[in-house]
Order: C-alpha cells, then sequence, then structure tokens
C-alpha cells in the first residue's frame, strides 16, 4: 500500500513547545506538576504524562506546592493572577501565536473597539480569548451569527487559530459587508492553514485520507471535515487499530495526515499499519522488499553493513590494502553495541519505534546472544591481528557496555542528577562518533609494523565527522521519545535547527578535509570521490527538511545507505585502479 504522508502532519509550534517545557520540567524535578487543564487534546498523550506525575487540573483549590503549566490555548489574564497568588510555581507554555491574539484583542478593546472571536464558545482557547477583552466580546461560528453583530461600532475580528481557514473568510467577508469599519486580523496559525491546504491537495491523488488524532481534538476534527468537503474518503481513527483495514484495502493510495497534539509516534505506528496493508494492485515482490528492509534495520544488520562499508573506505582512503577482517571486525562491533544499548535505552524506542520495540520484545534472547557471539568473533578476529589489537578492541567492547550500565553510586545520583555515562547531557552523538573512528581507523594502527599516521588521523576524522552526521540525524529523528524518557541527545539540548545546522557545518567540514587532504596528497586521491557522501548526506538532510520522506524506517534506511555507500564507491576505486 502506497502512503502519501503529510508534511505537517503531527505536533504544531505550539503543542510542541508545551510538550517539551512539560516533559523537561518532570524528568528533572520531584516536585508535584500540574497543567491547567489537559495539556493537548490526546487520550494516549495524556496517559503518558499521568505515568511521569504530571496531571491536569482545573483550578488549585487543595494545591499548596509544586509546579503548575499554563498549557498552549492559553488563559485569561484573570486566570493567570489568580494562579500567581496559589503558591505555586508558574511556568507559562501559552502558544506565541496565540498570545499575539492575546494582545490584539487587549489592545484595541482597551481603545473602545468590541472584539469579535470566530470559533467555538467552549473551547479552552476561545475561553482565554474572551478574558482578555477590556470590552464587549462577542464569539461566533458560522455566518448566520454575523447578524447578530452590531454594524455601527468599532469591531475588531480574529479567529481561534484552528479555524477553518474558508469559514473564517466566508465570516469575515459578511462582517465587513455590514460593517465596513471593522478591522479584520489573521490569526489563523500557519500550521493550521498549511495542515488544511496539504489535506485539500491530496484531492486526485490519493484515493482515501486517514486523518489520525483525539476524537475530542477540534483542530484534528476540522481537519476531518476539511477532508471530507473536499470530496476526499476519510477516516477519521485515533490510533492504529481503529483502521478499516478491509476498506483500506480496496484502495492504492491513502494520505495521512495528523492533528496538532497528535505525537510522532502515533503517527508512525498508523503509517506502517497502512504500509503493511496489501493493496489491490500491491504486487508480491514489492511487499517482501519492504519486509527484508524492516527486518534489516530492526535487527540492525542494516547498520552493521554501513560500518563494514565505511570501514573498507577508509583503508582505500588510507592507501592500505584491503581486506575481510578489519571491515567484519568492525562491523559486528558496532552491531553488538547496537543492539545491547538499544536493551537499555530506558525505553525511548516503545515510543520512537514501536515495531522495532516489539521486535525487541519478542526476539530479546536469540539478539542478546547473537550480540555476545559478535562480540566473541570480534575479539577473536582482533586476536589475528595482534594482542595489542586484542586488547584494544576489548577495552572498546567494555566501554560500550559500561555507556548505558549504572556506575555511579545511588547516593550520588540524586546529587549528580546522572547515573550512567549515557545519561550525560549530549553524550551520545560524540562517544558513538567516536568509538567509530576509533575502531575503524585508529586500533589498526596498533597491528605490527609502521602505521601511516598523518592518513589515519585524516581517515579518523573523516569517520567521526561522517558517522556525528549519522547519530545527530537519527537522535533528530528520535526527539520526542528520547525526551519521554529524559534522554538528553543533541537536538533536545541545542533544538532541532541548530543541530541541523551543525550537521551541515560537519559536512562542509568533512568535504573540505577529504578536498585538502587529496590535494595535498596526504591520503589517496580516492578522497575526490569520497565528497560524494557529503552531497548524499545533503540530500538525506535535505528529504527530511522538505518532508520528502517522513522520518521512520525509509529514512533511516536513506541514512544509513549513506554509509553503504562509502563501501560501493571504495570497490569501485579499486576496480577502475586494477583495469588501469
Amino acid at each position: 500500500m502506497r502512503v502519501r504522508l503529510a508534511r505537517t502532519a503531527g505536533f504544531c509550534m505550539g503543542v510542541r513547545r508545551a510538550m517539551e517545557i512539560v516533559l523537561a520540567e518532570a524528568n528533572k524535578s520531584q516536585d508535584p506538576i500540574y497543567t491547567y487543564g489537559p495539556l493537548i487534546h490526546n487520550h494516549q498523550v495524556l496517559d503518558l504524562l499521568k505515568s511521569k506525575g504530571v496531571h491536569a487540573v482545573q483550578g488549585t483549590e487543595g494545591l499548596t506546592e509544586g509546579t503548575i503549566v499554563i498549557r498552549a490555548h492559553g488563559i485569561a489574564p484573570d486566570e493567570r493572577r489568580r494562579l500567581k497568588t496559589s503558591g505555586l510555581r508558574v511556568i507559562n507554555a501559552t502558544c506565541p501565536r496565540v498570545a499575539r491574539v492575546h494582545a490584539i484583542i487587549r489592545s484595541h478593546t482597551r481603545k473602545g473597539a468590541s472584539a469579535v472571536i470566530v470559533g467555538d464558545p467552549d473551547h479552552a482557547e476561545v475561553i482565554g480569548l474572551r478574558g482578555c477583552a477590556e470590552g464587549d466580546v462577542f464569539v461566533i461560528s458560522g455566518v448566520a451569527e454575523t447578524r447578530d453583530l452590531p454594524s455601527d461600532r468599532d469591531l475588531v475580528v480574529v479567529a481561534q487559530t484552528t479555524q477553518d481557514e474558508k469559514v473564517y473568510r466566508k465570516i469575515c467577508r459578511e462582517i465587513t459587508r455590514r460593517n465596513p469599519k471593522a478591522r479584520v486580523f489573521d490569526t489563523i496559525c500557519d500550521a493550521t492553514h498549511n495542515r488544511q491546504a496539504e489535506v485539500r491537495s491530496f484531492k486526485g491523488l490519493v484515493d482515501g485520507v486517514v486523518v489520525v488524532g483525539g476524537y475530542h481534538s477540534g483542530n484534528t476534527r476540522r481537519l476531518a471535515k476539511v477532508s471530507q468537503d473536499a470530496g476526499l474518503v476519510t477516516f477519521h481513527v485515533e490510533t492504529e487499530r481503529e483502521l478499516d483495514r478491509r476498506a483500506l484495502s480496496e484502495m492504492e493510495s491513502i494520505g495521512v495526515t495528523a492533528g496538532a497534539s497528535t505525537p510522532n509516534w502515533m503517527i508512525k505506528a498508523v503509517v506502517r499499519e497502512i504500509e503493511g496493508i496489501q493493496g489491490r494492485r500491491d504486487s508480491r515482490a514489492a511487499h517482501i522488499i519492504k519486509s527484508v528492509l524492516k527486518i534489516l534495520l530492526f535487527s540492525n544488520v542494516w547498520v552493521a553493513l554501513g560500518a563494514f562499508s565505511l570501514t573498507h573506505a577508509a583503508f582505500v582512503l588510507m592507501g592500505r590494502n584491503t581486506d575481510l577482517i578489519h571491515p567484519a571486525m568492525a562491523a559486528l562491533y558496532i552491531w553488538a553495541m547496537r543492539i545491547l544499548n538499544r536493551f537499555l535505552d530506558k525505553g525511548a524506542s516503545t515510543y520512537n519505534e514501536p515495531d522495532r520495540a516489539q521486535f525487541y520484545k519478542k526476539n530479546k534472547n536469540k539478539l542478546i546472544i547473537s550480540s555476545i557471539g559478535a562480540v566473541a568473533v570480534a575479539l577473536a578476529l582482533a586476536w589475528q591481528l595482534g594482542t595489542a589489537v586484542l586488547l584494544a578492541v576489548a577495552g572498546v567492547s567494555l566501554l560500550g557496555i559500561i555507556y548505558s550500565f549504572p556506575i555511579v553510586p545511588v547516593r550520588r545520583q540524586q546529587i549528580w542528577g546522572m547515573a550512567k555515562i549515557k545519561d550525560i547531557p549530549g553524550s551520545k552523538t560524540f562517544s558513538e562518533s567516536l568509538a567509530w573512528g576509533v575502531v575503524i581507523a585508529l586500533i589498526p594502527l596498533l597491528e605490527p609494523g609502521p602505521g601511516p599516521w598523518v592518513e589515519a588521523f585524516v581517515a579518523f576524522l573523516f569517520v567521526m565527522g561522517v558517522a556525528n552526521v549519522r547519530t545527530a540525524l537519527i537522535d533528530i529523528f528520535q526527539v520526542q521519545g528520547d525526551l519521554i524518557v529524559g534522554l538528553e541527545t543533541l537536538p533536545i539540548i541545542i533544538g532541532e535547527k541548530r543541530t541541523i545546522k551543525l550537521i551541515k557545518v560537519l559536512l562542509l567540514g568533512t568535504a573540505v578535509l577529504l578536498a585538502g587532504a587529496g590535494l595535498t596528497g596526504f591520503v589517496s586521491p580516492f578522497a575526490f570521490l569520497l565528497l560524494c557522501v557529503s552531497l548524499t548526506f545533503c540530500l538525506t538532510v535535505r528529504a527530511y527538511e522538505r518532508r520528502w520522506i517522513y522520518p521512520g524506517l525509509r529514512l533511516e534506511g536513506m541514512v544509513e545507505g549513506n554509509l553503504i555507500i562509502t563501501g560501493i564507491l571504495g570497490a569501485l576505486w579499486q576496480a577502475v585502479s586494477w583495469a588501469w
């Protein structure tokens, strides 16, 4: 089944910001945490927050200590003042776009204008907007209600940020026809506008649309209505379990979008379930290819192939004789560490990759035994290369295992805020890339005989640069799950945009390194061919930024595939060299 996933699906900026604020607070604070009303309209997310000790309350009566968070919908100024006198610590997570509407209403009503709010009168956002007015305020939701508005007053018209844009324009045209002095503000959130426009663009491209999100979420219901009004066969579901598999199997292409309060892991689960449905024209061969790719990624065989390929390319870059021992040793080490650390990731994969988490749970014993066996084989291969190499591989293997095990005494964990090396903020990206660089480029220098130190150092920097980019990209895809369990990865610490900028700087730096080392003759001219990998990684970053491919198995496969390309380039270089 072909799935066309909307680029705009999932958390909007305001909801994501509120979630990040609450989760960051829950991960670092021992005090009670409350949200002033449900943080977002999604039962699954609210259940998750409860499991982390975050509870929704409608008032502060009986609450004497702790932190209360104002949700993205915002509240009226009077309510905010009451919260501040409650004795609780107040954190304001109001969406900046909602806060802008507050300011518009307050500013104009203070000067004598009457406010007209287009929206659902019972919605939390509208209640907060109404409370900002310092004069008359009217709340309407349809064109017919414009007849009740005064035609001779100074009116300022705003919309609930998640309103249907077409409906809002119709209402505004009628208001200005009846009252030419009315001032209309475009306050519908860009995310809402883009989300609705993208759903309408599905017309003629897909056979049906699945809208993912809470049944009591206003913006999700409106999204489903927009889809229906566009003439699209529409299915509104909260989870993948509610999909109508029989109806979907009669279709060839499905569009998927989601409300602003729907987390990535729920969208991914729905997309994977739909992709698993065999459509009426799906070929069995395509279905088998998807299944094989899924197994390769879930079992970490794909990343092991990447490590094998990158090692081969590094040896060609250094001008060393290539063999199977070094790539196999690196691949087995990376594969084993990935599996062992997956079991110790605090459960982040449950939210980032539900299918992979199930795969690990189902095959736990097999995976653990095979990873231990992989370490043993890697050590056996290292032994053939000399005692120093054996000790070095044993040392990095031990460090790789210790990385995810508690090493800080329990009495110190509360003081330091961490129990293991993995808990050090931002350590994951650097430590993983360092391990790749050491195993692939530096440990071979310990073998008997003179080592190409300059060439090895260039290869080490190249491998570290590529591995850093790879790990940082994967971390970006997994931000929501990592944030939930309290992992402080690079994108969580510095933000997604800055991480993307850092990735681009790393890619540029790696390209400059290869070009400079190639021009000066420090390494093989193969360095110039490896510049292609910087370009393919740039394409991967672009695919993510433009949402050509949504974060999931295909994009992860593309990231790891860049490493495999290095090996293919190395093999091509050797073939051409031998031919000459």
